[in-house]
């Protein structure tokens, strides 16, 4: 049998120290703006000769991953859409070559059962009730103050249900609280939100609450985000977050809340009530059912009907409203941040299950869902790429192009919702170009305006990088800042996140006092508490000065 003895193709020295450089600027470890160490000790680190540093050197130059100042030295590059394909090309070339560690005999972890570490007893500690306000919670046995201070959990809904969970969380003391609701304040719901005062009317949902949440307890971090979280939200918010709590009305919010839960491995919490009845169900990825497990065929069928034409489906979510009281709220708003403060201390929870509570025969009772092997939600991302760039400001092809330096040539991106390219009407024959996220045509907008008929949809969900109009920014074609976005070969998928957005899309710093002295000072002329001005004295707490407390 013959061989063919092809050559195996080798980086040069040269090429493997540029690479190693690469990887450092990638890890962090030689920041943009970072002056590198000069040619001597960059020779005897690397163990090379002047004139292959230099070589190595000039690839980094050409490949706009650092600078030179004259008569001062070599300086490192921002790393951006355009040259990050680049530096993960080069960073590969240095990692190729390191051969990959082997464990040392006899160093294998043992098999078997191994006993789990004892917790040290509680210190006990006497608190000073007068001047600590969560002092009374170090008095129970299991509360652990840091890991309750550095939580962060997510609310999406700030309804009835919503108002209850905030004011539990902020009362508690939950350092992290996101907000997160596309909708306004109406007078229909001061009979059941807390959180809500008639002067908040067409205000948004998210910001009021969080607001009253940092007047509640000053010391916990807030933020609010006015958006639909089928698609607003980038699955980077939801990766970071250490519990996401439910409080919706409708199964589309509730099955894009469990997927993108278990697509990052989060656990999440849903409520659910009406009149007097209402329901608390804790789902983790891994164990026991999930929501979409839970589904009935019938409920299968609604959603499938719903979204057989995508574009009424958006408008169509729900024409009413449910009938809920504020007692009912309560209740399941309580329970909903109890099992939360159970996640947070990694204390036994039910997951898979549902709690009913029957209001008006007092019985509660707990069931368990039955776990679907086919289930479309239990999906798990694993490993993430945490690239550099922003959605606002990477455009499809600059995307396509780092992709592609991992899986190939033949790689495609794969959209969550489906892009409308263009509109075409059946009877006259116009055409429309869109080239517009789903989410942001409307079903009026797909009729034609000449005939009044619905127009035949052109639409995509995977992206080459080639397409006409491939210089379109991910933001606008509705990629959320802070996304992990999926692209694929022929033979796996990769996942990537957009970290370049982590800095101005996740921070929790509304209504903290610099936020509050910069955007509220203005306000404070028009805003009165009872019959004092609220100019007369500044107020304490920042959240005063964004939400009008009283008027006139």
């Amino acid at each position: 049998m013959n061989i063919p003895n092809a050559p195996i193709a080798r980086k040069s020295l040269a090429e493997i120290i540029a690479g190693k450089l690469a990887a450092s600027i990638l890890d962090g470890l030689l920041s943009s703006g970072t002056q590198l160490a000069s040619e001597r000790d960059l020779v005897k680190e690397f163990g090379v000769s002047r004139s292959t540093l230099r070589e190595a050197l000039k690839i980094l130059l050409d490949s706009k991953l650092i600078e030179s100042r004259i008569s001062v030295g070599w300086f490192v590059c921002q790393i951006t859409s355009t040259n990050l394909a680049r530096a993960r090309e080069l960073a590969s070339w240095a990692r190729a070559e390191d051969p990959t560690p082997t464990k040392p005999a006899g160093q294998e972890p043992p098999t078997g059962p191994r006993r789990l570490p004892v917790n040290p007893e509680k210190p006990l500690q006497i608190p000073n009730l007068k001047t600590d306000r969560s002092g009374t919670f170090q008095l129970i046995s299991w509360w652990e103050k840091e890991k309750v201070e550095k939580a962060r959990v997510m609310v999406v809904g700030a309804g009835a249900l919503g108002n209850e969970v905030v004011k539990n969380l902020a009362l508690m003391g939950v350092g992290h609280i996101l907000i997160v609701d596309f909708d306004t304040v109406e007078m229909a719901n001061l009979s059941r939100s807390v959180l809500f005062r008639e002067s908040d009317s067409s205000r948004n949902k998210s910001e009021v609450a969080a607001a009253r949440a940092k007047e509640i307890n000053p010391n916990v971090h807030v933020q609010y985000l006015h958006a639909d979280i089928s698609n607003q939200v980038g699955l980077g918010i939801f990766r970071r977050m250490d519990v996401i709590i439910g409080c919706l009305d409708n199964r589309e919010a509730r099955l894009a809340v469990n997927r993108f839960a278990y697509w990052v491995n989060k656990p999440w919490v849903d409520g659910a009530i009406q009149e007097l009845y209402g329901l608390v169900r804790v789902f983790v990825p891994g164990q026991g059912a999930c929501f979409e497990c839970s589904l009935t065929e019938q409920a299968r069928r609604d959603l499938a009907v719903r979204y057989s034409c995508p574009l009424l489906a958006r408008e169509n979510v729900l024409l009413g409203k449910v009938p809920t009281t504020p007692t009912i709220a309560s209740i399941i708003g309580a329970m909903q941040a109890q099992e939360t403060l159970k996640l947070i201390h990694g204390m036994p929870v039910e997951p898979g299950k549902v709690t009913h509570f029957n209001g008006l025969t007092n019985v509660m009772h707990t069931t368990a869902y039955t776990a679907r092997e086919d289930c479309e939600s239990h999906w798990n991302y694993g490993e993430i790429t945490e690239l550099p760039i922003s959605a606002g400001t990477t455009s499809l092809s600059e995307f396509a192009r780092v992709v592609k330096s991992d899986l190939g040539p033949e790689t495609l991106i794969e959209l969550d919702q489906e892009l409308i390219l263009s509109l075409t009407c059946p009877q006259c024959g116009s055409h429309e170009d869109i080239v517009r996220p789903m989410s942001q045509v409307g079903f009026k907008a797909a009729h034609c305006p000449t005939c009044g008929i619905l127009r035949e949809i052109e639409m995509t969900h995977t992206i080459t990088g080639d397409e006409p109009f491939a210089h379109l920014s991910l933001l606008a074609t509705g990629i959320p800042p802070l996304h992990v976005i999926r692209a694929f070969n022929a033979s796996e998928y990769r996942f990537y996140e957009l970290t370049g957005d982590l800095k101005d899309t996740l921070h929790f710093r509304h209504f903290d006092r610099q936020d509050n002295h910069q955007l509220a000072t203005p306000l404070r002329e028009t805003i009165r508490l009872h019959a004092v001005s609220a100019a007369d004295e500044p107020p304490s707490n920042p959240a005063h000065g964004r939400v009008t407390l009283w008027k006139d």
